[in-house]
């Protein structure tokens, strides 16, 4: 446990940012799945509609400190390639 003043607030603030990159690591995962189970189902068109929805969620959380700026970029390029193989 913390014992001095300013690690007891970084202890606050650490756990305040953990929720936030949670959410955003969670909402990038949810659309990517959206979008790959579209693009799985034959749905080209619905899948390629929420493809910016997808590089959306991937660029904050790479903004954010939450993945890699490499991660980020293998994450949509691998995306891109099941929709252009699907198609």
């Amino acid at each position: 446990m913390p014992i001095t003043k300013s690690a007891k607030k970084a202890l606050r603030s650490s756990g305040r940012k953990h929720v936030f990159n949670l959410r955003r690591k969670e909402a990038m995962r949810r659309i990517t799945k959206e979008v790959e189970k579209l693009a799985m189902e034959g749905k080209n068109a619905d899948a390629s509609m929420k493809l910016a929805l997808v590089y959306k969620a991937i660029d904050k959380a790479a903004k954010r400190g939450i993945i890699k700026k490499n991660t980020a970029a293998r994450k949509k390029s691998r995306i891109a390639r099941i929709l252009g193989a699907k198609k």
